[in-house]
């Protein structure tokens, strides 16, 4: 049966089903519109997840338009003055706010555009990651940051220091991202979310820990190692930049100056480099992955591309995919612990560790680093606060 939920919070639970609100879930109830954290365990499909939208006007049919434009702009009013009104939608439930008709209405909606989903999209080959990567992010979305705006006050004469403190007070402290912002797969973050991935790195001091360290972990030259795996050559050990340095290029470039070569060439398609192309095959891995019309990746993600941008697709979106698989896996490990995932920013991993179980941070770099394309180098810092993350040598 086709329902609909009236919050996606754990402590709000609530759903819509034959044409009534309800404060159960039903066991009849398989299929709806997004993912909420309460129906973790059940056997339920997502048309977003079919359709790759966070909002049902992007599938609405030409039918339901009307209807939706109409009822959406009610929603858009009412979010409205919660703004205004300064009512935090994070530590409300939703439906608490909102009269029961206009529930009734937009859910009613909701059901009939998830049903022309489900009648009209074929389940993607990659739905399971996307559902695992959705339990993951809603996770994230109502963890509550520590934000302190001390560490700005010595920048605070500033111009470009008072329109980022201002822009972030704006903000609730809440990381709310969006797995289908960009056709790569890469995350972004929604309009009223927490900056995390635009803020300059000279003002992350403000974001602490709620528990006791920030760990952090990125892999090395992540875009250079997945062309690499894709171009059928083993993964060095050592920093990809001094490899490439030692291993490709004549007259012992400094790793600088091997870092500038590789990126200069990378992504122009006009760009010669007989060197370069020697270990990083372009062409090897353009015919595999792109038909002249559409890149098809290493994870099956299917996009649209021009030669300008086919392969920067193709490596992007690989690249992309193969992080977020990693941090399905340490959330995974990290769901009977104290420590859990804080954020991410593009390939980096930040975890919130309780000091009790820094042990665990040599196994949860070995899950990071064995991806599917082979063992990628791992580059882990550590911190009190976001802007002062020190390297650990493990």
């Amino acid at each position: 049966m086709i329902f609909q939920t009236l919050d996606d919070k754990k402590e709000c639970v609530g759903v819509y089903y034959n044409e009534r609100l309800h404060s159960e879930i039903s066991d009849n109830l398989t299929k709806t519109w997004a993912y909420a954290s309460y129906l973790d365990g059940k056997d339920i499909q997502y048309a977003s997840l079919l359709c790759s939208s966070d909002s049902p006007g992007a599938p609405c049919p030409d039918h339901l338009k009307d209807q939706w434009d109409y009822i959406s702009d009610k929603l858009k009013s009412f979010l409205r003055s919660f703004k205004e009104a300064k009512v935090d939608l994070n530590q409300n439930c939703f439906f608490d706010l909102v009269p029961e008709r206009f529930l009734l209405e937009f859910c009613d909606v909701k059901n009939k555009i998830t049903q022309y989903v489900f009648d009209k999209y074929e389940k993607p080959s990659n739905y399971d990651f996307l559902l695992s990567l959705q339990r993951v992010i809603s996770e994230i979305d109502y963890q509550k940051m520590n934000i302190d705006l001390t560490p700005m006050n010595r920048k605070a004469y500033q111009f470009k220091t008072k329109q980022i403190r201002q822009r972030i007070k704006e903000k609730a402290p809440y990381i709310k991202y969006d797995i289908f912002g960009t056709k790569t797969g890469r995350l972004t973050t929604k309009k009223w979310s927490f900056p995390i991935l635009t803020l300059a790195k000279e003002y992350r001091g403000v974001i602490k820990p709620t528990n006791d360290w920030f760990v952090e972990l990125d892999f090395n030259a992540a875009e250079l190692r997945t062309l690499l795996a894709l171009s059928g050559q083993p993964q060095p050990i050592e920093d990809i930049h001094q490899w490439n340095a030692k291993n490709i290029y004549k007259n012992n470039p400094t790793r600088d100056e091997a870092k500038k070569r590789i990126f200069a060439w990378l992504y122009n398609p006009d760009s010669k480099d007989r060197s370069s192309s020697k270990i990083y095959n372009r062409d090897f891995v353009l015919k595999k992955h792109w038909n002249g019309e559409q890149v098809h990746t290493f994870y099956d993600r299917i996009i649209d591309a021009d030669a300008h941008h086919a392969l920067n697709y193709i490596i992007q979106s690989t690249t992309s995919d193969m992080f977020l698989r990693r941090m399905v896996k340490v959330h995974e490990f990290l769901r009977d612990k104290q420590s859990n995932i804080a954020f991410s920013i593009h390939d980096s991993l930040v975890i919130d560790l309780v000091d009790a179980e820094k042990h665990l941070i040599p196994e949860i770099k070995e899950i990071f680093s064995k991806t599917e394309l082979g063992d990628f180098k791992v580059n882990i810092s550590a911190g009190k606060d976001f802007g002062n993350m020190k390297e650990l040598k493990i």
